[in-house]
């Protein structure tokens, strides 16, 4: 049988990426799509939570510091609780799992202070997610960055759980997979790119891989994060 699976984009006051993560789910990928207003608190007949990049709430304080607050962010804790249930934070969207305190750590301002827009290699760390199932161990995915403060930071005895668990992602690396401080576009610690939850059910990542789905665009490697999730919800 086809599952139909059931994807909600959280639309704060100033996401610029959430039309993006829709226009991918929906367009490219064929999958029951919406938007879902900061406001609401109805998100338990949603399969998969988006919480897209761009500025929410114009970046005041601190990146996600404010949107962690929304209403819809209260009902976040319960939905990744529950069998089945998936969420993915895109940049901005990863800034605000860590305020929230789902996932562990903090974002830093980039190592040069400025706003980096570009390209980067992601090598896969682990494949045995619902997020990565598709991907191989160890390869390369190349899927643009955009973000200010996407400088990943955790404390050693945090690091050193994220590595027992299994729990990092992707790391930022050449080409052909090695791990460089000249890759490290960012500063972030042990080049991290993304992590996830001990459940392995909530990814953050701060690259964005709908904006990889077409060969117009540069890239189609985002589509096995996306595939990846389809596949594993229908199969479980």
């Amino acid at each position: 049988m086809n599952k139909k699976i059931k994807f909600g984009v959280i639309v704060f006051p100033g996401s610029n990426c959430d039309a993006d993560c829709l226009w991918a789910i929906k367009d490219v990928l064929h999958q029951d799509a919406e938007f879902i207003w900061h406001e609401s608190k109805n998100i338990e007949n949603y399969d998969v939570i988006v919480l897209p990049g761009g500025f929410s709430y114009g970046d005041y304080l601190r990146s996600g510091a404010i949107a962690r607050f929304a209403k819809v962010m209260e009902k976040i804790n319960d939905f990744v609780n529950k069998k089945n249930k998936f969420v993915i934070g895109i940049c901005n969207g990863f800034q605000i799992l860590l305020e929230a305190g789902i996932l562990p750590g903090a974002m830093l301002h980039n190592k040069n202070l400025k706003f980096i827009c570009e390209y980067v290699n992601l090598v896969v760390e682990n494949n045995d997610t619902p997020f990565t199932n598709k991907c191989e161990k160890g390869q390369v995915l190349k899927i643009p960055i955009a973000h200010g403060e996407g400088n990943y930071y955790c404390d050693d005895k945090t690091l050193n759980k994220l590595i027992k668990n299994d729990e990092i992602a992707f790391r930022y690396s050449t080409l052909k997979g090695e791990i460089t401080e000249e890759a490290n576009v960012n500063g972030s610690v042990y080049n991290i790119a993304g992590i996830l939850n001990r459940k392995k059910n909530v990814l953050g990542m701060m690259p964005h891989p709908e904006r990889a789905m077409i060969e117009e665009l540069g890239s189609t490697d985002g589509k096995y994060i996306w595939e990846s999730l389809i596949n594993f919800i229908k199969k479980s």
